[in-house]
């Protein structure tokens, strides 16, 4: 079968992205300038763009054009590489929050931070841990959309959630120091306990969260120091823990002295938000938290709420390592959550996660699912017969990457699973990836 003049400059366009020939940003011929030059039709220079798009490799602005996208750098515990290098793929691995008018939002921004009147403080350094005006604002947050009463004073501002767990780590926990952690968890947080050589002790999980029971006779039997748990909107298994959990988990953590870590980096999903561990404890909670899955990933603006006893250990650790956020991002992000933006793109994701929820649900009927309504990812039990090796060397050859279990696995084994990322797919291209997914796995 010939192929279609469309697909062809489809696929030597996207060659070129891939590449780099074609750097992020570059401004791409118009529709009309590109059928001429390629002897196409006005039309087939618009499903051109349209294709592109759907693949992630380039946006339109309007008024403005197509341009490039910024692709993201790979990540160490992904799979599939050879489907990122494919022209058509597809990455399930990864979400990256995108949505119709970022670009124009950071440009009035500049606009506006251009247009104030302390634009020259913007290129002062800041105190470690954040300005009190900008802390305090992350506070109110806290207060009116987390349900988490904290004064400024016990809030430091970190370069992204992943930032916060590291100094949280570097503060606390020294070398040879027993973490309890979910059998199935962040892998970030795992990549901080080989640095620092921690000794993760892995806790299975049930239903619905991690085994307490469990988790009670490990702390019997050896001193576990901290526990790294992400109680609302758990990654990968997608639970929320409801109040008894928590409280025997805070029980827990005050019966044998542990420090608790609360990641939340995707707690903004679920609603009605149930209370924090650090509302439960805030003597011994850090609740590490950030904008880059609700706003924008690259943004890297993140909080820490820490025990009011811990601050200044955790300060002069952000001093050694970062000293503190680039001023100009400080200034958008905390502005964005004064003006309400932050608010307002959180219900938006919210419906858009649990559009896309639906939407897997049908694609992978039948199949053995495990996700909440409002998370941008699930996890995919593969058959006993069906090994996650074959299956991802099976799907980079349909341009498909995906998540290993073993990337989240924090004991020596993992499950026949995979974690599918829906956020960074268009909407209207999900269901036909998720089905030759399936069509690709399940023949």
């Amino acid at each position: 079968m010939a192929t279609s003049p469309v697909a062809v400059i489809v696929e030597r366009l996207a060659a070129q992205i891939h590449s780099g020939r074609l750097a992020p940003g570059t401004a791409l011929p118009t529709h009309r300038e590109l059928a001429a030059r390629q002897g196409i039709a006005v039309a087939s220079a618009s499903k051109v763009y349209a294709q592109l798009r759907s693949m992630g490799l380039v946006v339109g602005e309007t008024g403005r054009g197509t341009f490039v996208r910024d692709r993201p750098p790979q990540r160490e515990w992904d799979s599939g590489d050879e489907a990122r290098r494919s022209a058509s793929a597809v990455d399930l691995s990864f979400n990256h929050p995108t949505w119709p008018g970022q670009a124009a939002l950071l440009r009035g921004m500049l606009r506006e931070l251009a247009a104030s009147g302390d634009l020259a403080a913007l290129m002062h350094q800041q105190p470690p841990g954040g300005r009190r005006h900008e802390r305090r604002i992350v506070a109110d947050l806290l207060a009116a959309a987390r349900g988490i009463d904290a004064d400024a004073e016990r809030i430091l501002l970190v370069n992204g959630a992943q930032h916060g767990l590291d100094v949280v780590v570097r503060a606390m926990l020294r070398p040879h120091d027993a973490v309890a952690v979910d059998a199935l968890g962040y892998p970030g947080f795992r990549m901080l306990a080989e640095l620092q050589a921690l000794d993760l002790a892995p806790v299975p999980a049930c239903a619905d969260g991690p085994d307490l029971d469990e988790l009670e006779r490990l702390c019997r039997s050896r001193p576990i120091r901290a526990i790294y748990a992400m109680p609302t909107l758990h990654n990968p298994l997608g639970w929320v823990l409801d109040i008894e959990q928590r409280q025997r988990l805070v029980a827990i953590a005050r019966r044998h002295d542990c420090v608790l870590i609360e990641d939340a980096a995707y707690a903004w999903l679920a609603e009605p938000a149930p209370v924090a561990l650090a509302t439960l404890a805030p003597e011994r909670t850090f609740h590490v938290a950030s904008l880059s899955k609700s706003l924008a990933s690259g943004l890297r603006f993140g909080y820490v709420v820490v025990p009011a006893a811990c601050a200044v250990r955790v300060k002069a650790v952000i001093r050694a390592s970062h000293w503190s956020l680039p001023s100009l991002v400080t200034a958008m992000a905390t502005r964005w959550i004064a003006d309400g933006t932050v608010a307002q793109q959180e219900v938006a994701l919210r419906h858009d996660a649990r559009q896309r929820q639906a939407i897997a649900a049908d694609a992978l009927a039948g199949l053995d699912v495990r996700a909440h309504p409002a998370s941008p990812f699930l996890w995919l039990r593969l058959p006993e017969d069906l090994r996650m090796d074959g299956a991802c060397e099976a799907l980079a050859e349909r341009g498909i990457a995906v998540s290993k279990a073993e990337a989240y696995a924090t004991g020596r084994h993992a499950p026949h699973a995979l974690r599918l990322a829906l956020g960074s797919v268009p909407l209207d291209g999900l269901q036909p990836v998720l089905r030759r997914l399936r069509d690709t796995l399940w023949i």
